[in-house]
């Protein structure tokens, strides 16, 4: 996760406005009242992926694509479907280190950019089935997709921290939610004796999560990050006598123990750049 100046063109996260839910639910019928006339989902064939536009996303790398149906669900006489395309990234410093020092597989920060298109278009729909709450049961499938993704990444216990609103990149207004959880590390690191060490320990997870839509299509993004150095779950695992890093360092290298050592805010930030840019 490389310094990046705070001028040019690396943008400012634009501040995170916290609100009660009831603002949240009014403020975002309104949005999508304005915003959805005559464009959601007015296109056929396949959802067009969506793009991460931050350079930041450099340093991830795209570990999965896939497309699906979110939901297809019954309003009288039509039937509305919503496909989503999803790209799937893990942060690759950490994936590479955790795979040297415990010798498995993936990261504990990881990102998705998904877009939604709602078929047929919002504004096609007959007016009693409501823009307002095809809109919110969206809204609903993204974050339950969401979670779902997490557990995927060995996640669990996912909870909603706070909400709020925010505006991205292009100009639009986001739906954000701050969400916490838990993953278990396990693992082995080797000791110079010739024994291990076993890391089982919990890890608090902070994630991210936004949801909007560009005129077009909803856009959701979001990713997940440890709230603590990784390191200090491998000092708290090894003997008092051996230095985390030292160790990291003898069986990994300088690059991984840099990485395990990583503090969170870092990653906190790449996901907040990385969310507000996809496009």
């Amino acid at each position: 996760m490389k310094q990046r100046p705070t001028n040019g063109s690396a943008a400012t996260p634009p501040p995170r406005e916290t609100t009660t839910r009831r603002r949240l639910l009014a403020g975002g019928a309104a949005v999508g009242v304005a915003g959805l006339a005559g464009c959601l989902g007015a296109r056929d064939g396949p959802v067009p992926a969506p793009e991460v536009t931050s350079d930041r996303i450099d340093d991830w790398r795209r570990t999965d694509e896939f497309e699906r149906t979110v939901f297809e669900r019954s309003y009288g006489p039509v039937t509305v479907r919503a496909l989503e395309h999803t790209g799937v990234y893990e942060y690759a410093p950490v994936a590479d280190a955790l795979a040297e020092t415990l010798g498995g597989s993936g990261s504990l920060v990881v990102f998705f950019a998904t877009r939604i298109d709602l078929r047929p278009a919002v504004d096609r729909l007959p007016a009693e089935i409501g823009r307002e709450r095809i809109m919110r049961e969206v809204e609903a499938a993204a974050t339950d997709a969401f979670r779902g993704q997490l557990r995927s990444a060995g996640i669990e216990n996912v909870e909603i921290a706070d909400e709020g609103i925010s505006t991205v990149r292009s100009g639009n207004t986001a739906t954000v939610w701050r969400l916490t959880g838990e993953y278990a590390l396990d693992g082995e690191v080797p000791l110079p004796d010739g024994t291990a060490a076993g890391l089982d320990r919990p890890l608090d997870i902070g994630a991210r999560l936004g949801v909007w839509h560009d005129g077009t299509d909803v856009i959701v993004a979001g990713g997940a990050y440890p709230t603590d150095p990784l390191l200090d779950a491998f000092d708290a695992a090894l003997p008092d006598s051996i230095d985390a890093e030292s160790a990291v360092r003898r069986l990994a290298g300088a690059e991984s123990a840099e990485a395990l050592a990583t503090d969170p805010a870092a990653y906190d930030e790449d996901v907040s750049q990385l969310l507000i840019s996809v496009v």
